[in-house]
């Protein structure tokens, strides 16, 4: 292993996994330099000097050039250049000690990163794909710290599609990866995924103390900002929603700071401009946010963002549903069905019925029972507790509605009551495995 007093000056694949045994290696060194500018939030520079690392000769016999093809790659993913992202990826599979030959710990490395690809791109169901593969092979390969990355992405994912139960399971793995100390290389965007699943089911009060967790530590904002285009939005949101502006105010603070270094980085800027517009509550600055977002999700969150504030200012209401429409498409496109739906909501409240429903991600458990995928979500969520109020509010739909989906459910279920709706639903779980 390479020498570093702290290992945690390297990225992750290489402080986890056995790379160098030589002090001189130029791949681990300029990882290790490229490493350093990401956390002091230099990340033009960071994404320089990973590309160094990966057309360097090692000098050495180890994995330390395909793993600084993976890292470089992770970058390109964070700052949203997918397309040469997905260029370095198969690259990697190619370059010594990165075929199919090479260790279960690159492999698995390399899954993460396709994960995450998958994931920022709108392909879930893709992205849930090789995260399992990545978990598979973590775990054969002994290296549980690479773990937190791939639950992220199956949490949100779940989340995005209206699975609640499947969000729930990998919320609870995500705190336990933090309780065995397994976060340690990203826990700004595991406290993020985990504060998005607690706001989702309590509202922003439940998350109050990880989003203020997050705002108040220097080192976790700054690794979240950097690697997520969507949270500084996201955060503004959340602490306007509680009452603390000064709060909200840092977020933007910190995300227009991180734009100013790194000027050229357009997922940066478009997130910076973002959350001041929000602060602000300018439709005009979070559109042309919005037009300049390169993650699909965070433009989709841009566009309802800015109708709602259209919306809200009520002069210029046809421009409040445009924009509304073009978020509607957005979540749709980036696989987020849950958050299209919200947004439908917001259309049916301003008089506008769109011909077709974002559809929820398929249920194995809906087929078994013939049940809709609405019906299985509204099963889903009754099985743990909800009433139909609290249930229309996390499907975006009526109380009325939810008791009407319910007497569907009861009787294709063959049950009489809520009870007896959850122990089938529990038994059913267990089935699954």
């Amino acid at each position: 292993m390479l020498y570093i007093p702290n290992r945690f000056r390297l990225p992750t694949y290489f402080s986890v996994l056995r790379s160098c045994a030589e002090e001189s290696c130029a791949s681990a060194r300029s990882a290790a330099l490229s490493f350093s500018a990401w956390s002091r939030g230099d990340l033009a520079e960071a994404v320089g000097l990973a590309a160094a690392s990966g057309r360097t000769p090692s000098g050495c016999e180890e994995n330390c050039l395909a793993l600084a093809e993976v890292w470089h790659a992770a970058l390109l993913i964070r700052v949203r250049e997918t397309d040469a992202a997905e260029a370095l990826l198969a690259a990697a599979g190619t370059a010594p000690g990165g075929g199919p030959g090479s260790t279960g710990g690159i492999a698995a490395a390399r899954l993460m990163c396709a994960a995450e690809l998958a994931f920022v791109r709108g392909d879930v169901d893709a992205a849930a794909e090789l995260a399992g593969r990545g978990v598979r092979a973590a775990r054969q390969a002994g290296l549980t710290c690479l773990l937190p990355d791939a639950h992220t992405v199956l949490a949100l994912g779940a989340l995005r599609q209206g699975s609640m139960s499947v969000s729930l399971d990998f919320a609870n793995r995500l705190r336990d990866d933090a309780l065995l100390g397994q976060t340690l290389h990203s826990p700004g965007q595991c406290a993020w995924a985990a504060a998005q699943l607690m706001e989702v089911q309590g509202g922003a009060a439940s998350a109050a103390h990880l989003i203020a967790g997050i705002v108040l530590d220097d080192e976790l904002l700054r690794e979240l900002l950097a690697a997520q285009p969507a949270a500084a939005a996201w955060l503004v949101r959340a602490a306007c929603a509680l009452g603390d502006v000064p709060l909200a105010q840092r977020v933007a603070e910190e995300a227009t700071a991180l734009a100013g270094r790194n000027d050229g980085l357009r997922s940066v800027a478009a997130a910076a401009a973002h959350s001041a517009g929000l602060l602000a509550q300018d439709p005009e600055r979070v559109l042309a946010a919005a037009a300049a977002h390169r993650d699909p999700w965070a433009a989709a969150s841009a566009c309802e963002d800015a109708g709602r504030l259209l919306a809200a200012h009520g002069e210029e209401p046809d421009r409040a549903v445009e924009a509304l429409e073009r978020a509607v498409d957005g979540y749709t496109r980036a696989g987020s069905p849950r958050d299209a739906r919200r947004v439908v909501s917001r259309l049916r409240a301003l008089g506008v019925r769109r011909g077709r429903y974002p559809q929820y991600a398929g249920h194995d458990r809906a087929s078994a029972e013939s049940l809709t995928n609405t019906e299985a979500a509204v099963a889903e969520l009754v099985s743990h507790g909800f009433t139909n109020s609290q249930v229309g509010e996390r499907l975006f739909i009526s109380g009325h509605t939810v008791a009407f989906h319910l007497k569907k459910i009861f009787r294709k279920m063959n049950v009489t009551s809520r009870v007896e709706l959850t122990r089938a639903w529990s038994r059913m779980s267990g089935g699954e495995g």
